[in-house]
C-alpha cells in the first residue's frame, strides 16, 4: 500500500474542465489543495458515524481513494464537493458493510440504581474543540437550517444516529452545509424527488429544539460549569441535582445505562459517591462538541471525559464517557477542579 508521504510527493492529476472555448484544458491538481479539506471532512464523517475513532478511520479511506480517483475528477463540480461526496458514500458504505462498531460495555464497579432506560447510542464518542478550531470558518450555503454551533452539539450528533443513514446524510448534506437537493442527489446517485423525500423524514424525525444554551465562555456559563464542578467533586448531590432541568438525563457510553429525571439521576450519583469515599476525584476543564466538558480522573488515573448540554441558565444532559482512552484526544495540562 502506498505511503501517504509518497501520496503528497506524487500525487497531482490531469482533468478535463471541458471549457468550450479553447477544447480541452489541462489543468494540475496538488494532492495538498485536496487535504486542506482535512479537518472538515473529519467533522463530516463524525457526523454521519458518531464516533472520532470510526471518523478518522473513514477519513482515511476516503483521502486515499481521492488520490487514486484524481485522474477521473473532470471538474464538474468543486473539489470540495467532489470530497464530500467521497466522504458521505465512504461512511455509508462503512455502515452498510460494518455496520456500528458496538463498543465493549464497562462492567460497573459497584452495584448501581436501576436505569430509567438502556441507551441506543452506545459507540457515541465527543469531539474535542481544540479540533473545530481547524475547520475553516466558511459560510454554510443558503439552504442551511443549522448554526455551526448547533451542528456539532452532541445531542444533534445523537440523533443523527438513530435514524437511518441516508436520512442522516441528506440532512447534514442540505441543512448543516447548505447543499441544494440538485448537488446531493449525484452525490448520493439517486434523483433530487429520492432526495427531498429523504430529507423531509430526516427533519421529522430529529423534532423540536431544546431552550437556547447560553453564549459560549459567556458569564452565565462559567459560572453554571464552575458551580457543577464543585458540587461533582464534592459528592454534593443535592447542590448537583438542584442544577438540573426537570427532564434532564445521565449517560454513560459505552455503557447502557442512562437515567432521566432528576431523582434518578440523583440515585445513582449517591451510590457513585458511596463507592468513591476516600478516593481522590479531578476534573481538568476543556470543551467538547461545543460544549463545556471535563476530563475525570481517579487517583491520578484517567476515568474519561464529561460533556455538558446545558439548557437555558440549567444542565439539561450529562454524558458521561466511560473511555479514559479518549482523553488523548483533550488537551493537557489544565488546572483540576480537586476533592481529596
Amino acid at each position: 500500500m502506498l505511503s501517504w508521504s509518497s501520496c503528497l510527493l506524487h500525487g497531482a492529476a490531469l482533468y478535463d474542465t471541458e471549457d468550450p472555448r479553447n477544447g480541452t484544458v489541462v489543468a494540475e491538481i496538488a494532492f495538498e489543495e485536496l487535504t486542506a479539506y482535512r479537518q472538515e471532512l473529519l467533522l463530516h464523517c463524525y457526523r454521519l458515524l458518531g464516533s472520532l475513532t470510526d471518523a478518522e478511520d473513514v477519513l482515511q479511506e476516503t483521502l486515499l481513494a481521492a488520490w487514486r480517483g484524481l485522474d477521473g475528477f473532470q471538474g464538474r463540480a468543486s473539489s470540495r464537493s467532489w470530497l464530500y461526496r467521497i466522504a458521505t458514500n465512504r461512511c455509508l458504505n462503512a455502515l452498510r458493510d460494518r455496520g456500528r462498531r458496538m463498543p465493549p460495555a464497562p462492567s460497573p464497579p459497584f452495584q448501581p440504581p436501576e436505569p430509567s432506560r438502556h441507551g441506543d447510542v452506545r459507540w457515541l464518542q465527543p469531539y474535542p474543540d481544540a479540533l473545530l478550531e481547524f475547520v475553516p470558518d466558511a459560510a454554510p450555503g443558503p439552504e442551511a437550517r443549522y448554526t455551526a454551533r448547533e451542528a456539532v452539539e452532541l445531542a444533534f450528533v445523537a440523533a443523527l444516529q438513530r435514524i437511518p443513514p441516508r436520512q442522516a446524510a441528506v440532512l447534514v448534506l442540505c441543512d448543516v452545509l447548505g447543499y441544494p437537493l440538485s448537488e446531493v442527489a449525484p452525490m448520493l446517485g439517486t434523483s433530487s424527488t429520492a432526495v427531498k423525500g429523504l430529507l423531509q423524514r430526516a427533519r421529522a424525525s430529529l423534532g423540536h429544539r431544546r431552550a437556547e444554551p447560553p453564549a459560549q465562555g459567556s458569564a452565565q456559563e462559567r459560572h453554571l460549569v464552575r458551580r457543577f464542578a464543585e458540587a461533582f467533586t464534592g459528592d454534593d448531590i443535592d447542590a448537583l441535582v438542584a442544577l438540573l432541568t426537570d427532564d434532564a438525563w445521565l449517560s454513560m457510553p459505552p455503557a447502557p445505562h442512562e437515567y432521566h429525571g432528576v431523582a434518578a439521576i440523583a440515585s445513582f450519583l449517591r451510590a457513585s459517591a458511596a463507592w468513591r469515599v476516600g478516593r481522590r476525584l479531578e476534573l481538568g476543564p476543556t470543551r467538547a462538541n461545543g460544549q463545556p466538558a471535563f476530563t475525570c480522573s481517579l487517583d491520578g488515573g484517567p476515568t474519561g471525559v464529561i460533556v455538558l448540554t446545558l439548557s437555558g441558565d440549567r444542565i439539561h444532559g450529562i454524558t458521561r464517557f466511560l473511555d479514559d482512552r479518549l482523553q488523548e484526544h483533550f488537551e493537557a495540562g489544565r488546572t483540576p477542579c480537586r476533592v481529596e
